[in-house]
């Protein structure tokens, strides 16, 4: 049975992954946990019974493995998915590390899937786009098929999750310490702001105008898309721990129906429509944590242009865009054989 090497267990998506591995009965022994600088006896949690011993990723032998997936920072990708590669395992990499690489597809199943198969064989690196570039997409792909997109207009609420556990903890002592009415001064860190009770406009460091999350909700949808579609990103921060939220306005070059694009989305295998109009009658955040689908509510007619739709969606960011994504790529498109 296959190997694989999960590099980033510490990270949310790196736990999520393993815990979907275990959850599809992977056995333990063909799973090796790995994290940049890890101590001695580190332990990573492996489903409801096992721990799997964490090795330094910086001495790791990837000839023992048929995958590696590099949940890891940007700046480890770049050290280390190359050396995976040239061992001659096959890479998924979700730290954005090879976007730039025009060799190494970015990958949506269900969207552009059929690009590897196009190919004659399986590349030795496949990209995944970021957790918010799924949930934006993956609702509108049987639409997609059927309809060129023109233009994007999309508004993101980022969970504290983007930048890791130690950002929850943030959130966490922050609102605490709100709560007791003590001082932030030393509790702004990561945000270099108050994030408890508010909304921060900065997703990333910014590039210019914007900021590295607007940039690459813009480069990856084109690059997963292939086309030159005009895309505007707005990221905002919220006081939430995990699970991302979007407003999402998609203009056509012809004629599309609000119905009709909400009966395509309902029968995406991994999208689920939940969208009545009365109170409640949609899906929040807080509804979908732990959830391996992505959820769409409001979808409706926007008038404001000749050929718009908008939906709004949300998903678990750690789990629906991150490890399920990965899970469905690794599966059904670079080892299926041996699954």
């Amino acid at each position: 049975m296959t190997k694989i090497a999960v590099a980033g267990v510490k990270g949310g998506v790196g736990r999520e992954l393993l815990n979907l591995f275990a959850e599809n009965g992977i056995p333990a022994d063909k799973v090796f946990a790995l994290e940049a600088r890890a101590p001695l006896g580190t332990l990573a949690s492996y489903g409801e019974d096992d721990e799997l011993d964490v090795s330094a990723l910086e001495n790791f032998d990837f000839a023992k493995v048929d995958a590696a997936i590099f949940a890891t920072t940007k700046e480890q990708g770049k050290r280390f998915i190359k050396k995976a590669a040239a061992a001659g395992c096959r890479v998924i990499d979700l730290s954005g590390a090879t976007f730039t690489d025009g060799s190494v597809p970015l990958i949506i199943p269900e969207i552009n899937g059929d690009t590897l198969s196009a190919r004659g064989d399986k590349p030795q690196i496949v990209g995944v786009p970021s957790s918010a570039v799924y949930q934006i997409l993956l609702p509108l792909a049987g639409t997609l098929k059927a309809h060129k997109l023109k233009r994007l207009v999309v508004t993101m609420f980022n969970s504290t999750s983007y930048h890791g556990h130690d950002a929850m903890e943030e959130l966490f002592s922050q609102s605490r310490k709100i709560f007791l009415n003590e001082t932030l001064v030393d509790d702004e860190q990561i945000f270099k702001k108050q994030i408890a009770f508010n909304v921060l406009p900065q997703v990333g460091e910014f590039i210019g105008e914007e900021t590295s999350l607007e940039w690459a909700i813009n480069a990856e949808i084109k690059k997963v898309l292939n086309a030159d579609v005009k895309v505007h990103a707005n990221c905002a921060f919220v006081p939430t721990f995990i699970g991302d939220a979007a407003f999402v306005n998609a203009e056509f070059a012809d004629e599309v129906d609000a119905d009709a694009i909400r009966d395509s989305m309902k029968a995406e295998k991994n999208v689920v429509v939940f969208d009545k109009t009365v109170d409640a009658g949609y899906v929040s955040v807080d509804d979908v944590q732990g959830e391996d689908s992505v959820y769409v509510s409001r979808v409706r007619q926007d008038v404001s242009v000749e050929n718009g739709v908008s939906f709004w969606t949300v998903a678990d960011n750690l789990r629906a865009g991150g490890a399920k994504l990965v899970m469905s790529i690794l599966k059904d498109e670079i080892l299926s054989d041996s699954f």
